[in-house]
């Protein structure tokens, strides 16, 4: 038996043939002008589905909600940062804050800390400081 010893090395494949880029279709020249016959204007169907807008209102104001706008009377220790007089919750917490401001207890290093007085530790029940979210959990429990 005779055999052959012949390795067929597998052909190189050589790189795909670029396609010739897509020629652009030339620009048709116009016509020569024919008096335009006149069709029919036929009604688009998106415009049959959409209701007829009536004139614009100005925006009307936002109502407040009644549950904040009710008037609170705050408590002893609460009065001596606010006042003593029935005020709605929103009132109470802009208070608040015009006197941490005003005291500059707000925290230099991280703005959401509030770092308490005397009044307001009070308020806070007994903490040195509170994050401004916890501030408005702990104002409303001096609130009737």
């Amino acid at each position: 038996m005779a055999t052959k010893k012949t390795a067929k090395k597998p052909a190189a494949k050589k790189p795909a043939a670029k396609k010739p880029a897509a020629k652009k279709p030339a620009a048709k020249k116009p016509a020569a002008k024919k008096p335009a016959a006149k069709k029919p204007v036929a009604k688009k169907p998106s415009a049959a589905k959409k209701p007829v807008k009536k004139a614009a209102k100005p925006a009307a104001k936002r109502t407040p909600n009644a549950a904040f706008m009710k008037a609170m009377t705050p408590d002893a220790t609460l009065a001596a940062v606010v006042g003593s007089s029935p005020m709605p919750r929103t009132e109470v917490t802009k208070k608040v804050w015009d006197y941490i401001k005003k005291n500059k207890l707000q925290d230099t290093v991280n703005k959401r800390m509030i770092n308490a007085d005397d009044k307001l530790k009070a308020v806070f029940g007994g903490k040195s400081q509170v994050s401004m979210f916890e501030m408005t959990k702990l104002v409303n429990k001096h609130l009737s």
